[in-house]
């Protein structure tokens, strides 16, 4: 069902191979800036360490852990949004049919989600040119570092954004058409850690092992479809 074409002008897409690449572009952004969380503990162990020690605080350090922080956040996002992670307030979104979903999403990419991060993109690029033309640095501290390479990620993860938000505008289409929504590129979850620790727990027997297993699987499905709602085409 999600293996057909898109009808495009001299060229035939396969709609979910399509949809598998933006995912894994997106997965693998998100899971290359989450290295940036090593650095940013390696800042802050070692100004713990300077200023409650050796009494040598830093003052750039501060400067560059919000740099850091920052930056994962923004480049975050596309990953984010490709694991359907972001959170709905909305709690009759998940009681809506399919069909329902799709079109209400797809009302909200076009005028809200569209025209914002373009508009996110734009101001960004904006500012990002400006901090490499007059070689900004930080004002908060002294001798604060360079910002010019932090600016330059807030297009660069609009971007990101955006080519996965028209891939979730390509789901609201095929969901619309087909009544079901396409299958994600799925990436390791919380609820698959506590499945592996289970299954290789000394202290449980087979058979409690695997009702736990099975009941926190369970759970989650469940926080899965209230929470967020079109995962299946149930």
């Amino acid at each position: 069902m999600y293996g057909q074409d898109l009808a495009i002008p001299g060229v035939r897409v396969n709609v979910q191979h399509l949809l598998m690449r933006i995912d894994a572009i997106s997965v693998w952004t998100g899971k290359a800036a989450a290295w940036l969380i090593i650095g940013l503990m390696m800042l802050v162990c070692g100004e713990v360490f300077k200023r409650y020690i050796l009494n040598m605080p830093t003052a750039w350090i501060f400067d560059a852990s919000n740099m850091l922080y920052g930056s994962l956040f923004m480049l975050a996002g596309a990953y984010a949004l490709a694991q359907n992670a972001h959170v709905r307030g909305d709690f009759i979104y998940s009681s809506l049919k399919p069909r329902t979903q799709a079109a209400l999403d797809l009302i909200l990419y076009i005028f809200f989600f569209l025209p914002g991060i373009a508009a996110l993109i734009y101001a960004g690029y904006d500012y990002a040119a400006l901090s490499w033309r007059i070689g900004e640095h930080s004002t908060v501290t002294a001798e604060g570092p360079p910002i010019y390479y932090f600016k330059t990620v807030i297009p660069i993860a609009g971007a990101l954004v955006i080519l996965q938000g028209l891939a979730e505008i390509l789901r609201c289409i095929v969901c619309l058409r087909t009544g079901a929504w396409p299958a994600r590129l799925k990436d390791v979850e919380e609820i698959d850690v506590v499945a592996e620790q289970l299954a290789h727990s000394e202290h449980l027997d087979e058979e409690t092992r695997e009702a736990a297993i099975e009941r926190a699987q369970d759970i989650d499905r469940a926080a899965r479809q209230r929470g967020l709602g079109g995962e299946s085409g149930e």
